[in-house]
């Protein structure tokens, strides 16, 4: 059962329930009215606002205390016997006797509480919100406020195709009269965008639309044509109605034009093509940098998400990437195309697009690259427009390769090449873990064996190169020599100049030696290596460099270890560590030869100095630029109307010919602003139809083609001002003086 307290505050939610549904009532029935009679839905909203925000001032549904619904109860429900109160004071404070009285009123509250109502006027506001939609609906229906819609329902209202005679001066007889206009707007198939019929003549339309027009007289004439910068189309006659088509391709200007009976031309005002162009689709790549690199060991992929927008829908979207191999002259491309996750759902104008590009499936090693864009066609037709996103570059870092570069300088590159050596090691080591699971046992632990004896006689040459000199018998620092091979070493002892190393090594790592070096030297590493005897030549690199190349003898000291223990897959870490530091010190030790520039002859001492430039000539081009003039039937236009109001002449064939003109210069300006320059347009184009125009209008027009023009940029010039005779005189005698 539920408490006493519940009880109470439920009964006090329904009660504010219904305070609030009144408060509705009330503000409705103005609304209702407000937009039967004006449509208006701003009016309406506001009007909603402000009686349902006076209302609940007034009645105040959040001001009911539970101890107003206890009095309320008590007073309507004698069972209670007027201990209600008793609900809203907690247990613990209650004596045993008032807690037997809180029980009796809990369960009696239960039991007949539905019979009371909580007090509310929604009748009233019934009946109120009935009689405001009543007076609504009347003066809707017989438009009793029409003198108020009117004013709004007129700016709607299309304004009908007005034509006016070119020849005012034969006699005046009833012209032809428009009874019926239609501008039908066909948009492209791919727009999804419905056809549009109006009798607006403006048109504003998605490049490519079909425009057609249908225009009816009251009476028959000879001939319809539609004019647009200076072409004209014939309207056809069909079944009363004259009608034309058209695409439209850009904006600008048109009118119509019609002859009657008795050869009287009319031509009508001008209405402005507006063209909307196809955007092209928008492309964001999201979630990635746009230089990403990866070490060899680490987990080569590339995510990211597209976000691709459009005004009509996109058709397609997918990825071109590009991997590139080697470098120089001898560098590859290879280029893919690349689909996403999701399949394009066509049409679409939003879309959000996810890719994972795995480098190792695109059989990408090391020091390669990868490019891509992400490149999104619309549905645009017959040629889509196209899109690209920015250029994303993905690497995979490559210690191994030498890249030999020189600023502006000449370098020649004389390091040994069994620097070179430890890649073979590298490879050696791959090959062996991808053979694992075709070798035996006994075969893989000789491979890495002899792997790890190759890697120790590699530290050998680069410890004797760094100058830790020590013959066979003692190793250099940090060695220790191979038991199974002591008796051999002791055999080979007395023979200096025997390499006891050499069938241990790789042939390649010195069958290149003699082109390094020339032949006439005794020892290939004389020039390299420190000298003892010269102490600013006891060591080949300087101290940083020294410690690099100690540092790359550990590691190669780690790495000789775990293939000696037959685990090559930990030995390739430090590999890949000691080629890093050897590439690092290989680029620091280059050799550079004197920068080549230019020297300029010798100045012979007796010139030098002197000032005389007698002998010097110098060179001078004069050009003259002309630039053309974009409004050159204007200008003549201007001249030819100060003429026509100076001696109150008359328009010629001629004249209409260069007002035709001017009015084609003058349209491309009236596109971008049409408000500034579209009725001197419309004054041309009558007076280019030998429509009569004042004097007044004349001037007018002139005033509207100054404008037109563009500004004049001031041109610098000598002047030349006129001297007396007293003048030169002062002149002369001030140069005599001085």
């Amino acid at each position: 059962m539920r408490s006493g307290h519940d009880i109470l505050v439920g009964f006090r939610r329904r009660w504010q329930l219904m305070l609030w549904l009144e408060i509705a009532l009330y503000a409705l029935g103005p609304a209702m009215l407000i937009y039967l009679a004006f449509s208006n839905i701003l009016w309406t909203i506001l009007t909603l606002l402000l009686v349902g925000s006076i209302a609940a001032i007034v009645i105040k549904p959040w001001k009911k205390s539970l101890e107003n619904i206890a009095s309320y109860i008590d007073f309507h429900l004698e069972a209670t016997e007027y201990s209600t109160g008793l609900l809203l004071v907690p247990e613990e404070k209650l004596s045993s006797l008032a807690r037997i009285q809180q029980n009796r009123v809990t369960t009696r509250l239960v039991e007949k509480l539905k019979t009371i109502k909580p007090p509310n006027h929604l009748v009233r506001g019934t009946i109120i919100l009935s009689a405001f939609i009543l007076i609504g609906l009347v003066i809707y229906k017989y438009e009793l406020l029409s003198n108020l819609q009117g004013s709004q329902q007129s700016k709607e209202t299309p304004e009908a195709i007005v034509f006016k005679p070119t020849d005012t001066t034969k006699t005046v007889i009833q012209p032809p009269r428009l009874i019926g206009q239609q501008l039908m707007i066909d948009y492209p198939n791919y727009t999804q965008v419905p056809s549009v019929e109006t009798s607006t003549m403006d048109i504003k339309a998605v490049e490519g639309s079909r425009v057609s027009w249908k225009i009816q007289f009251d009476q028959e004439i000879k001939s319809v044509t539609m004019e647009s910068m200076g072409n004209s189309y014939p309207m056809k006659l069909i079944d009363g109605t004259y009608t034309g088509a058209s695409t439209i391709t850009s904006a600008g200007f048109y009118n119509f034009k019609f002859t009657d009976l008795q050869d009287r031309s009319y031509v009508s005002e001008l209405y402005a093509i507006e063209v909307i162009k196809d955007k092209s689709p928008s492309v964001e790549i999201k979630g990635i940098k746009q230089f990403t690199s990866f070490a060899f060991n680490e987990d080569k992929k590339v995510s990211f998400t597209t976000a691709i927008t459009d005004d009509f829908g996109i058709e397609d979207a997918y990825i071109i990437a590009t991997v590139s191999k080697g470098s120089g002259e001898s560098v590859k491309f290879r280029e893919e195309k690349l689909n996403f996750n999701s399949k394009i759902s066509k049409g679409n104008k939003n879309m959000n697009l996810s890719k994972n590009i795995d480098l190792d499936q695109m059989k990408m090693e090391p020091g390669d690259e990868l490019y891509f864009y992400v490149e999104a066609l619309d549905r645009k037709r017959p040629k889509p427009n196209t899109s690209r996103s920015e250029t994303f570059f993905a690497v995979i870092k490559d210690t191994v390769p030498d890249t030999f570069a020189v600023e502006g300088t000449m370098g020649v590159d004389l390091m040994p090449d069994y620097f070179r050596s430890q890649r073979q090691l590298i490879i050696d080591t791959e090959k062996l873990l991808k053979d694992k699971s075709k070798l035996s046992t006994k075969d893989y632990k000789s491979r890495s064996n002899e792997l790890g004896f190759d890697q120790k006689v590699l530290r050998l040459k680069y410890a004797e190169f760094m100058g830790d000199e020590s013959e066979f018998g003692g190793t250099a620092e940090g060695d220790v020599e191979s038991p199974e091979h002591e008796d051999e070493d002791h055999h080979e002892e007395g023979h200096e100049d025997e390499d006891p190393l050499a069938k241990y090594t790789h042939k390649h790592d010195s069958e290149n030696e003699h082109n390094l070096v020339e032949e006439k030297k005794e020892d290939p590493l004389e020039e390299y290596l420190h000298n003892h005897e010269d102490p600013e030549e006891s060591t080949l690199f300087t101290q940083s460099l020294k410690s690099k190349l100690r540092q790359a003898l550990n590691e190669m000291w780690d790495a000789e270890l775990y293939l000696r223990l037959y685990t090559p897959e930990k030995s390739l870490p430090y590999q890949y560590r000691a080629l890093k530091l050897i590439q690092e010190i290989k680029n620091s030790a280059r050799i550079y030869v004197h920068r080549i520039g230019f020297d300029p002859p010798p100045i012979k001492e007796d010139k030098r100095l002197t000032g005389e430039i007698d002998e010097v000539s110098g060179y001078r081009k004069t050009e003259t630029l002309e630039q053309e003039d974009a409004y050159p039937s204007i200008r003549v236009t201007l001249a030819r109307l100060e003429q026509l109001i100076s001696e109150s002449g008359t328009i010629t064939e001629d004249d209409k010919l260069l007002f035709g003109q001017a009015g084609n210069e003058l349209a491309t300006k009236a596109i971008e602003d049409p408000g500034k320059y579209l009725e001197t347009l419309q004054q041309l184009k009558w007076i280019s139809e030998d429509v009569t125009v004042p004097s007044e209008a004349l001037e007018e027009l002139q005033k509207g083609l100054f404008l037109a023009l563009p500004e004049l940029k001031p041109n610098a010039a000598k002047q030349q001002q006129q001297t007396s005779k007293i003048n030169e005189l002062l002149l002369k005698e001030l140069e005599i003086n001085d």
